[in-house]
Order: structure tokens, then sequence, then C-alpha cells
């Protein structure tokens, strides 16, 4: 063959190679591409870390939202909610990772290195402006502390409060159903400050959360006191939900999650397992 007869076969050569891995490349882009699309929607990849949920609480936790400051466990209200919207959300246990951060860190502007925080977060207008909530998960209500010795100890409604000296923490809830009993309400900054004026006996009653209510009882943060019980109606109609991180592509997955947990009654369940004592083992004040 001459030379310019073989020159002319390691041209065609050569051609029929760049084709060929021209092919090869536009399958593989093609492959590439469908991958991508279908990762896309795939939620359990578009976490902080792939294929993981990473779920932040408070350092400590406190029971009943978390048993022995230990979330891993599944046991206490939160805890054991945080795994339920998980699996909803198509994650097994096992994918679950758990870390710690502060109360007001979590709630600030900003990125995040995590994928949802539960501790208690109140729904709040102000709040959904530097990140997202899912559904609510739990709505509390308002109730009232007495002391055991003290003159309303035996009060059955409201009405039988209307002469004692009352006690809130300025523009919360519980100044709002405070000032439904009577108009005028002695105001404190905080609920440790309402506790304190409750047990030096400079009021008589004080109203805050249901949840705060049975905390300072049973820590002793006021001294012989009991929860006289629940208001009535009281229940705050934001509730509670799971924070994440502003814009993120798991908060529609999650609110999902959390009111398909409402239907099916596993929020309902959660409830009495875990939070009787701040719901149903309470009076109710009428």
């Amino acid at each position: 063959m001459s030379l310019s007869g073989k020159n002319i076969m390691r041209a065609a050569a050569a051609i029929i190679s760049s084709a060929a891995l021209a092919l090869t490349a536009a399958c593989g882009s093609g492959n590439d591409a469908k991958s991508s699309s279908a990762n896309s929607n795939d939620i359990t990849q578009q976490t902080v870390a792939p294929g993981k949920l990473t779920i932040a609480t408070g350092d400590p936790a406190y029971e009943p939202w978390v048993m022995n400051d230990k979330p891993e466990s599944g046991k206490g209200y939160e805890a054991a909610v945080a795994y339920a919207v998980a699996e909803k959300m198509g994650f097994k246990k096992s994918d679950v990772v758990w870390t710690r951060t502060t109360f007001d860190s979590a709630i600030a502007p900003g990125a995040k290195d995590w994928d949802m925080n539960i501790q208690q977060f109140g729904i709040t207008p102000e709040r959904k402006k530097a990140v997202d909530f899912s559904a609510s998960y739990y709505n509390d209500s308002q109730a009232i502390i007495v002391k055991k010795d003290g003159k309303y100890a035996k009060a059955k409604s409201l009405n039988d409060l209307k002469d004692a000296t009352i006690g809130a923490m300025v523009g919360t809830e519980g100044y709002k159903y405070a000032k439904k009993i009577k108009d005028d309400i002695q105001t404190f900054n905080d609920d440790a400050a309402v506790g304190q004026a409750l047990d030096a006996g400079q009021i008589d009653a004080l109203v805050t959360s249901t949840v705060e209510c049975v905390y300072m009882v049973d820590s002793d943060q006021v001294k012989n006191a009991t929860v006289l019980g629940r208001i009535a109606n009281s229940t705050d109609p934001n509730g509670m939900g799971i924070v994440l991180p502003k814009d993120s592509k798991l908060t529609a997955a999650a609110s999902k999650a959390v009111k398909e947990l409402n239907a099916d009654g596993t929020i309902k369940a959660l409830q009495d397992k875990w939070l009787a004592e701040y719901t149903t083992d309470l009076a109710e004040l009428k």
C-alpha cells in the first residue's frame, strides 16, 4: 500500500475513534443528567450530609421533651416526634444524626450545619423571616400556678381568682389570658421573675404556658406550689414547629410529615404517652 493510502486509512480510523468517543461522552452526559435529575427529586440527597438527616436540639435537652438528655434514644416527646417525622420523610432511624445548638442561634438568620432543629420553638411571624417552620406538632395552652397553702389553692374556676393578685410576663400569651381574669395584672420581664414573686408571696397566682408551669412546680422553682389547672380555650393557635434553614428544600416534606402524623393519630398518641402531665392530667379552668 502506498504511503498516501496508509495516511488515508489512519485518518479514517481517527475519525471513527473520535466519533465513538463523542457518542460515549454523549451517552455518559445523558446518564449523568438523568442521575442528577433523580437526585434533585430525592430529598434524602438534599441534606447537609447526603443520605443522613441531621437534627439539632438543645444542650442540654430537658424532659419530657428528651429523656435523660439522649435524643438518640427516641424517648421523650420531641425525640419521638423527630424520628416519626424522619421516617415519613424517607429516613431510617439509623440515618438520623443528632447535634446540639443554642435556642437563639437556631432561629438567627444565616447558614446552618443541620437540617432540622426541634426544641420547643413557638411559630411566630418574626421568626419566619429568618427560618422556616414545619406545621405545628404541639399547641401549648396557658395554666395557673398557686401556692398549695395559699388562699386560692382550692379555686375551681377563673371567677374564683377575680380578687387574687395575679402576675404574668408582659407581652406573652400568659399576660393576655391573665387580663381575661381581671384587668389589674402585675407584670414582670420574664417567667423567672414571676415565679420569684409568687414564691415570695408578692402575688397569689401566676399565668404562663402550661409546659412552663409544670416545669416551675416540678423543679421547685416555686416552692410548695401546684398547677391549679389549664385555662380553657387558651391553646396557642400557632403552636410549636420544627425549625429548618430559610428556604430549605426539606421544609415542604417536613410539614407534610407532621400533618400526616397529626391526621393518623400518631401525634396524639405521643402526647398521651409523654405529655399527660401537661394535658389530660390537669383540670380545666373556665
